[in-house]
């Protein structure tokens, strides 16, 4: 099953923001979307969600549109981590964590819940401050919390069950994150997907979208520009066409085969 935009769109007073997108979130891939700043990535991943509703075209997930699932069917099929968690109310990490399956997974016991809440705060790094107030936390640790908290929406209704998890939409997962920090975050989205789940991720990082991703998505002017595997879509010429940066810049990695950029090429001398 997967999840599908078919030539959707989105306009604010007639403008469009995001216009023709068709593509498709696919179980055990990972999909990263890039483009300038302002090119509708994150537009296209709240359409793919359903936050936004499509004003032209479609979103489908399997064989039935987006509208056509009640909210606690399409919380147990589709997370999504926004770039802005923002919190009006104090909780523990834990108690975060677990009020993400409670929509997704109501048949869940209390204790179940908080044991599952326990184990993922273990996968992003932050087992130790289960029992601190969210609120108490660095921004890159209060991001893994709610990437917690959106794994927690997807594995709680399959918990137990070899049934794959859902979809994973990520809103620059890793914008707050040290390096190690974010090879953690990348591992936890590749492991996902090994479980059968979909990925689908906004990222600025050429590199790491290209070192972790199996689909590349570059959005330009709110459209869809290329997409395909990063070796065949991140060349000098579309980096150079899309991001306006200096043919020649784009190098293809010796032991992986996947496209890279090294800054130092763009340093003024």
């Amino acid at each position: 099953m997967s999840l599908s935009l078919r030539n959707a769109g989105w306009r604010v007073g007639g403008k469009p923001i995001v216009h023709g997108a068709t593509l498709a979130f696919e179980p055990g891939q990972v999909t990263a979307i890039v483009g300038p700043n302002g090119a509708g990535k994150s537009t296209l991943l709240r359409l793919a969600s359903g936050l936004l509703p499509a004003t032209s075209g479609a979103v489908w997930l399997g064989n039935a549109p987006l509208t056509s699932f009640s909210p606690a069917q399409l919380a147990a099929c589709r997370a999504m981590l926004t770039q802005d968690c923002a919190l009006r109310a104090r909780f523990t990490l834990r108690e975060l964590v677990a009020m993400g399956g409670q929509v997704s997974a109501p048949f869940m016991g209390h204790s179940a819940r908080w044991a599952l809440a326990g184990l993922l705060l273990e996968r992003v790094g932050l087992a130790a401050f289960a029992e601190r107030d969210v609120m108490d936390l660095s921004g890159g640790e209060r991001q893994r919390a709610h990437l917690a908290r959106v794994l927690m929406q997807l594995e709680a209704p399959v918990h137990g069950t070899d049934q794959p998890p859902g979809f994973l939409l990520l809103d620059e997962p890793i914008s707050a994150q040290d390096l190690s920090r974010q090879h953690l975050v990348l591992d936890l989205a590749r492991a996902h997907a090994r479980c059968g789940g979909g990925v689908g991720m906004v990222m600025h990082d050429l590199n790491w979208a290209a070192a972790c991703a199996d689909h590349i998505v570059v959005v330009h002017e709110g459209g869809i520009d290329a997409q395909g595997p990063p070796e065949q879509v991140l060349t000098s010429a579309l980096v150079s066409r899309v991001f306006g940066v200096e043919e020649g810049r784009v190098h293809m990695h010796g032991g992986t085969g996947k496209p890279y950029v090294l800054p130092h090429d763009m340093i003024c001398q």
